[in-house]
């Protein structure tokens, strides 16, 4: 399929009708957005848009291989039964918008803007990208969910699919992914372009909506050939950890080897007692919009905090239950060894009812153990 499509697919425009037909896949807002004079909406949108447009194509390039067995329904196409998002779900499910993400006890760890299944059964997956910001942390990302798919359902091979709007061949990311033979990067015309085709487009609009096409599946239908309990892999790397720290073992990051392990995106180590709170504060320091946050003050504005590592780099993260808003305060390590805020974690997400249901546990000595185990700078003495 990748050969196939590297050979076939530069030669396949996006026309003012499939550019036209892919807003169906966006909300009346989105659509406004398209031709914004306010940059960063209209970028946003256009995203969303240039998505759907690569969608509608393979829809039509399926119709036309072999190598296409089958393509995975999204966005408007998605079945409209869907399940809200849940503690304890894991594997494939669709968002409300109709996105495809693989869930691990509620939390999204993968977001898929398509999969495809080949003439040899291999699960394959692609990214749309319209920026040069869209490749920040991309080839760890790409590796993560290669890893997740090739466990899923158990193949050696992932094949990926990287198409943007733009020339990515220069990027260093994209020279690395090239090597690859299981990668391909397919370059369209711009998002520019596309506009210039649909702007004074004006016959009736009538969307296709593809009845009884061949290829079309469910994401939900691709069966998985292993058994997936995200808790429990997240579980016994926890304990892993814990083992490691009370032996003192020298290696900073312990190594995460076995398969399942190395599913697990983040560790979360467990709320903190209020004594271990005060260690934090007066060791360590937290810090709101530059604001320092006291002992005594972190009654006032929070009821609980986390203590969490993001792997595979083990760089640490502590949440912090608001009590102001239904939200953690997501506070990552500054250089100084401070922890400042860097964003929300909203409850609309399956990862705040993990957090919601974590209770305190861990006292001053292990609380410490941990901060001084993956600090970037040693206790600074607030």
């Amino acid at each position: 399929m990748i050969s196939w499509l590297i050979e076939n697919f530069r030669n396949f425009k996006p026309s003012a009708a499939i550019a036209i037909n892919a807003t169906r896949h966006m909300n009346k807002i989105e659509r406004r957005k398209l031709f914004s004079p306010d940059l960063e909406p209209m970028r946003t949108a256009e995203g969303r848009w240039f998505e759907a447009i690569v969608y509608e194509m393979f829809l039509d390039i399926s119709k036309e291989s072999d190598s296409i067995k089958y393509l995975a329904m999204k966005g408007a196409d998605a079945p409209r039964q869907r399940e809200d998002v849940r503690r304890g779900q894991n594997g494939l499910f669709y968002s409300k918008y109709g996105d495809i993400t693989i869930r691990g006890n509620g939390q999204d760890l993968a977001e898929f803007d398509m999969l495809l299944v080949d003439s040899e059964n291999h699960v394959t997956f692609a990214e749309v990208v319209t920026s040069p910001a869209d490749l920040r942390e991309f080839e760890q990302e790409i590796a993560y969910k290669k890893k997740l798919l090739g466990y899923l359902y158990g193949q050696k091979i992932t094949p990926f699919l990287l198409i943007s709007s733009f020339d990515l061949t220069n990027y260093s990311v994209v020279k690395r992914l090239m090597k690859d033979k299981t990668n391909a990067i397919i370059h369209t015309i711009s998002c520019e372009q596309i506009k210039s085709l649909v702007k004074h487009y004006r016959p009736r609009i009538i969307y296709n909506n593809p009845v009884n096409h061949p290829k079309l599946i469910r994401a939900t239908d691709i069966k998985m050939k292993n058994p997936f309990d995200y808790k429990r892999y997240h579980d016994e790397v926890r304990t892993r950890i814990f083992t490691d720290i009370e032996k003192r073992e020298r290696k900073k990051f312990p190594e995460i080897t076995d398969p399942t392990g190395m599913l697990v995106k983040k560790v979360l180590y467990g709320a903190l007692l209020p004594p271990a709170i005060k260690a934090l504060c007066e060791t360590y320091g937290l810090t709101l919009k530059g604001k320092p946050i006291s002992f005594l003050d972190f009654p006032k504005y929070y009821s609980k905090a986390i203590i969490a590592t993001d792997l595979p780099g083990y760089e640490l993260i502590i949440y912090l239950r608001s009590k102001q808003k239904k939200e953690y305060h997501k506070m990552i390590q500054a250089k100084d060894g401070h922890f400042k805020f860097e964003r929300p974690t909203p409850p609309k997400v399956g990862f705040f009812l993990w957090l919601e249901a974590i209770q305190p546990t861990l006292g001053t000595r292990i609380t410490l153990e941990v901060l001084e185990k993956f600090s970037i700078a040693g206790p600074q003495k607030k």
